[in-house]
């Protein structure tokens, strides 16, 4: 465009205004997490099969997400695309399963037809459409309402305010689902072996903390000059000061030692009691390493000692090697 410059002005409030349009439609679901709901959860958790989830056009990659939420969640589940169960892979489908269809209208052919074809085999359906009165409606077990008053759309065509609704609405039955379950961190671990997901749910502080010679330990009466020594020979940040009985006394950091030699010329002789942090934060082996990881990340801290009962230090976590593994 050489120096002519771009007018993006009415482009950005159109941004904003679909922003705030798809925020009022999922804010609208709120009030419809009612009696109907609860039947839609109480229908999944009595499921002896699988969720089977359906839908065609923007809907279907809503439907997509939400089978696989369902799967990694504890709840069996699969998305079974409406023209391909028109040929043949309805079979997927069987008596014991519960059919998700997701259809903003509720009127449309290849859904319908779906429809007919589960109630020959009595198979629940849960319908999410923004009708009330349309053949999905009228043949579902339990219809939630996700229609919304726009689309945020400029032209009010693309589906974009509803398939949020739609997603939001999926998000939320997914979470009431697994709440009701009981579906624990180390279940949502079996289900992500690899990965950071997998690191976040399931690894305990033992799984993670640094051992052995990788964890810095000094006495009470170390000087400052041997502190540093012990820091770096084992590549940390901070070294455990222990008792005599060898029970965590408290912490000091390479950062200790800094402001210390900044403020005293001569600090090196110092011991380390009289820099280290008393009552430091701690964990402990078995708890889970992402609470850990929150609290070093909330106080700011780089390195946190791990203890047993006795208050002996069985290791030391490092924030940098939690934030390699991809926690966050």
């Amino acid at each position: 465009m050489g120096d002519e410059q771009r007018d993006l002005s009415q482009a950005l409030a159109s941004a904003r205004e679909a922003i705030s349009i798809e925020a009022a439609a999922v804010r609208a679901l709120e009030e419809r997490v009612d009696d109907r709901f609860a039947r839609a959860v109480e229908l999944i958790l009595d499921c002896s099969g699988r969720v089977v989830v359906t839908g065609i056009g923007k809907s279907g990659a809503v439907g997509r997400k939400l089978a696989a939420t369902l799967a990694s969640t504890g709840t069996p589940a699969l998305f079974l695309h409406p023209a391909e169960g028109m040929h043949g892979d309805l079979g997927m489908v069987a008596a014991g399963d519960v059919l998700i269809v997701l259809s903003q209208s509720g009127w449309t052919d290849e859904v319908t037809t779906v429809i007919s074809a589960m109630k020959r085999i009595s198979v629940p359906i849960i319908a999410f459409t923004g009708r009330d009165h349309s053949p999905l409606a009228d043949q579902a077990a339990v219809t939630l309402n996700v229609s919304v008053e726009r689309e945020a759309c400029p032209l009010g065509l693309a589906p974009t305010a509803s398939t949020t609704a739609q997603l939001a609405m999926g998000d939320a039955l997914a979470a009431a689902v697994m709440t009701a379950r009981r579906f624990t961190r180390d279940d949502f671990a079996a289900l992500h072996p690899g990965g950071h997901l997998g690191h976040k749910a399931g690894d305990r502080v033992s799984d993670l903390m640094r051992r052995g010679d990788a964890v810095a330990t000094v006495t009470a009466s170390t000087a400052l000059r041997d502190v540093l020594f012990a820091i770096t020979s084992a590549h940390a940040g901070a070294a455990a000061v222990l008792d005599s009985d060898g029970r965590l006394s408290g912490i000091i950091t390479d950062g200790d030692v800094r402001r210390a030699l900044l403020a005293d010329d001569n600090a090196l002789v110092a011991q380390a009691h009289e820099v280290m942090t008393r009552d430091p934060k701690i964990a402990h082996p078995q708890e889970p390493a992402v609470e850990a990881f929150r609290l070093m990340r909330e106080y700011k801290i780089g390195d946190m000692p791990v203890l047993d009962a006795d208050r002996r230090v069985e290791g030391m976590l490092n924030l940098k090697d939690m934030l390699n593994l991809g926690m966050e």
